[in-house]
């Protein structure tokens, strides 16, 4: 979440997902087991929409009040 945050968005407040899973796994060193269970439990809590091709995540409404 903290990365989709700060990810400069490219069109309608949509941000590549690779600007997100690439510094999660390289950077902070996590696992792609980590990355999956973070990306599965915002968007099960609405925090994060994915499009359809899994190209790119928006932060939602109440995403974006995690950070207000």
């Amino acid at each position: 979440m903290e990365l989709t945050n700060v990810v400069e968005p490219v069109e309608d407040g949509r941000s590549y997902v690779e600007k997100i899973n690439w510094p999660f796994l390289s950077e902070l060193k996590d696992s792609p087991a980590e990355y999956k269970a973070g990306l599965d439990l915002a968007l099960a809590k609405c925090w994060l929409w994915l499009h359809e091709s899994g190209t790119y995540v928006r932060l939602t409404e109440a995403g974006a009040e995690l950070f207000s």
